[in-house]
């Protein structure tokens, strides 16, 4: 079971995680398909339950809260971990690794087809990225820092969790991205 601590901590990134993708809440992104919404809407909660699987296997235990969080509260924290995320997201993808898979990427999709617009797809790879990175960045960083048995993710319980959650924030990115190219 999950304390009070982290069921905070899930909600927050649950508002965070729109301000990562869109610098706001999702409501206030127009889009002329609302359909793409409610698939974000539904790959961002199954997202978040895979990552509360994780944090029950990592044994997450944050500093405790003694002030009350209310709404207000909470969508600042959101909006300055989101702001966090990025910029850290920013430093990781410009590094030499990051390059290198990105090019990876890059010649896999050249594979699939190549006929694309080489420029539209390195910046596609690039965006892709950096939010990959900043979702990562926003949810697992903090949770690795506040578990108490990051060695159970090694067990074969934490890597089919660490697929799954892979799965979906690639897909949630995906939908993003839809979501961004749409206004």
């Amino acid at each position: 079971m999950l304390s009070k601590e982290s069921k905070i901590n899930v909600l927050e990134n649950f508002y965070g995680i729109d301000y990562v993708f869109f610098g706001k809440p999702l409501k206030g992104i127009p889009t002329c398909c609302p359909i793409i919404k409610e698939e974000y809407i539904s790959v961002k909660g199954a997202l978040l339950s895979v990552f509360v699987e994780m944090m029950k296997l990592m044994d997450h235990k944050p500093k405790i809260i003694k002030e009350k969080v209310g709404s207000k509260k909470l969508l600042e924290m959101a909006k300055r971990n989101a702001k966090n995320a990025r910029i850290n997201s920013k430093k990781i993808v410009t590094t030499e690794q990051a390059r290198i898979d990105i090019k990876n990427d890059l010649k896999e999709a050249l594979e699939k087809d190549p006929d694309t617009n080489i420029s539209k797809l390195v910046e596609v790879k690039i965006r892709e990225k950096a939010f990959r990175l900043a979702i990562d960045n926003l949810l697992v960083a903090k949770a690795l820092q506040e578990a108490k048995s990051i060695k159970s993710m090694n067990e074969w319980t934490g890597k089919i969790v660490e697929d799954s959650y892979k799965i979906l924030r690639d897909s949630l990115c995906e939908l993003a991205m839809n979501i961004l190219d749409e206004k």
